[in-house]
């Protein structure tokens, strides 16, 4: 899977995934579920990278004195919202608002859709922000269902 990052706004940020063939509804199906998971762990805070602590820790964690106090007092790293995946040909686009959420999110996604490429449904390329030449976007660019407050 080619990944490719254009013009990115973690306010105002569109997803594009190229497949090899047109997606079958159970293909769209498992592709639905990795953005609907991701953006939920996002949204309950998932991707906060001021709170990596198991992480930072190394490879043995037994007996982890975890730190609660730091946990709580890092700050909110929370995704805001999501629209429906939209389909055309062998291309699927999604639309986010990562807030505060860190970049840990993009390296999660792309590595569950690196798993799912391989497993599931072919992604030839995902594209990370920008637009897209053959299927433009709204022209306010964000779905209809987001106010628009820049006006």
């Amino acid at each position: 899977m080619q990944v490719e990052f254009r013009e990115c706004n973690f306010f105002d940020l569109w997803l594009w995934l190229e497949f090899e063939t047109v997606p079958s509804g159970m293909e769209q199906q498992y592709v639905e579920e990795v953005l609907n998971s991701w953006f939920l762990l996002g949204k309950l805070g998932g991707f906060n990278a001021e709170n990596l602590q198991v992480q930072e820790a190394g490879s043995d964690i037994s007996y982890l004195t975890y730190d609660q106090e730091g946990a709580d007092t890092s700050f909110m790293a929370l995704m805001h919202n999501m629209s429906e995946v939209e389909y055309e040909g062998t291309w699927a686009r999604c639309w986010f608002d990562l807030g505060t959420s860190d970049a840990l999110a993009l390296d999660v996604l792309i590595n569950a859709l690196e798993q799912l490429s391989k497993d599931y449904v072919t992604v030839k390329r995902l594209i990370v922000g920008g637009e897209n030449e053959n299927w433009q976007i709204p022209g306010n660019r964000r779905p209809s269902f987001v106010e628009d407050t820049d006006a």
